[in-house]
């Protein structure tokens, strides 16, 4: 008995870096679950320069495929997952597009199918979830994250989303880059929601040096960009240094009034240190702020493409 398969058009953005180990078993689940439930799709393959076999097996393993759809987009160089799904989405064309930032296969298809499904609801945004215990990193993230933001939406760690065009053109027309995407996906407007799954097993994805490195800068920026975190650490910083001036001329007021004689040349660093240690700290975040602003601004290229590679059976 033939499914009917659904008519909306579906484009897969898959991120690609050094996952030679798991390229074909992840692919062979996202083909067969795209082919048993639609009738028109595409995979686009964000290859951000990958130093292993990564795109080889790809292409070996669609030579055997028949009516397969693949793009392959070759970022010029290492960029990060932000900037390499960026230009896969802008690259896609369906009604609904899935993001994989990463080829950890913790969920079946099912999973794959039922944030399809929940997006038919109304939901312009529906992420996949683990209820496996994230990262000690990623947990304390997402907690300062959610706890200084004002966003209704809390972001948790997903494995992977779908997103409707109506939500791919409203996040476009919000922001001229997306340093974070689920941030400005939890910040547009739209109906945006969570889903959590059963993980069928405990895979791990180890992250490199450069990935390590780049997360961390993503993660400082999200934090001073999304979240009025900034604010209250210099509201924090400039109650020590008004405390300390306070301090210092109740201090000075009580050697003057008993005349007791004292060198004064500690006490003078001590406020002269808090002080500067205040200044420079407001300094830091102040400059901070302008210089995320001048690249969300400025910046005329949000990502630079080397090749696309265009695979179809």
């Amino acid at each position: 008995m033939e499914i009917n398969k659904e008519k909306n058009f579906i484009s897969a953005v898959v991120y690609t870096y050094n996952n030679e180990e798991v390229v074909i078993p992840f692919f062979k689940l996202l083909l067969r679950t795209l082919d048993n439930h639609f009738e028109k799709y595409e995979i686009i393959c964000v290859n951000d320069d990958s130093h292993d076999s990564s795109v080889k097996w790809i292409e070996e393993f669609c030579d055997n495929i028949q009516h397969s759809i693949i793009t392959v987009l070759n970022m010029s160089y290492y960029q990060g997952v932000e900037k390499a799904m960026h230009a896969g989405v802008d690259l896609s064309i369906g009604d609904f597009v899935y993001e994989f930032d990463s080829m950890i296969l913790d969920y079946d298809e099912d999973e794959i199918m039922n944030i399809y499904y929940k997006s038919l609801e109304g939901y312009d945004i529906v992420g996949a979830s683990p209820n496996s215990s994230a990262k000690i990193s990623s947990s304390l993230f997402y907690r300062f994250y959610n706890h200084y933001t004002n966003s209704d939406n809390k972001l948790v760690s997903e494995r992977f989303r779908i997103l409707s065009r109506r939500g791919i053109n409203r996040v476009q027309s919000m922001a001229k880059t997306t340093p974070y995407r689920k941030s400005i996906y939890a910040n547009c407007g739209l109906k945006y929601i969570t889903i959590k799954y059963q993980s069928v097993s405990k895979n791990s994805n180890k992250l490199s040096h450069n990935q390590e490195k780049l997360r961390w800068n993503t993660a400082i920026d999200t934090m001073i960009l999304f979240t009025d975190i900034g604010y209250k650490i210099s509201f924090f910083l400039t109650g020590i240094m008004m405390l300390t001036t306070l301090f210092t001329g109740v201090y000075a007021i009580y050697v003057f009034s008993h005349s007791t004689p004292i060198a004064g040349w500690t006490t003078t660093m001590l406020v002269l240190s808090f002080s500067f240690f205040g200044i420079f700290a407001v300094l830091t975040i102040v400059i901070k702020y302008l210089s995320i602003i001048v690249n969300l601004i400025f910046n005329k290229q949000k990502y630079v493409v080397e090749s696309i590679h265009k695979i179809t059976r």
